[in-house]
């Protein structure tokens, strides 16, 4: 773990983001980032270690929507924040397990997380010719 500059894996997660490894069914290219948060996070997670975190998003709408990102070495890594618009609140981030061992499992215990999350693992390992 480590290895990779977390810039070059920021870019390649970018580049392999698509409509197919979002959770969100209103995806489009001009908003990435929208509803990759969960696989975004364990992909990172894959390469850089450290934890997952979840915290209630609270748009400017008024809606409210989980999101997952990372802790490493004590710092937040997010690299989907970009997804939400200006203004939008984050609640306290913690763990949610939801009686699973870490957060990571939790989101993996959804079937169509975990084969979002495989296509974009397999993506990203390409982008960095792994």
């Amino acid at each position: 773990m480590g290895t990779v500059p977390l810039e070059a894996l920021h870019q390649a997660i970018r580049a392999a983001w698509s409509a197919d490894t979002s959770a969100a069914s209103d995806w489009t290219h001009s908003n990435p980032a929208k509803g990759q948060c969960a696989v975004t996070a364990c992909v990172v997670h894959d390469h850089l270690g450290g934890d997952i975190l979840n915290s209630v998003a609270a748009l400017p709408s008024g809606e409210t929507v989980s999101h997952y990102f990372n802790i490493i070495d004590g710092e937040t890594v997010d690299l989907t924040t970009e997804q939400f618009p200006e203004h939008t609140r984050f609640s306290e981030p913690a763990p949610k397990t939801k009686g699973f061992g870490s957060t990571r499992d939790y989101c993996l215990s959804y079937e169509r997380t975990r084969q979002r999350y495989e296509l974009l693992r397999r993506r990203v390992a390409e982008h960095l010719g792994d």
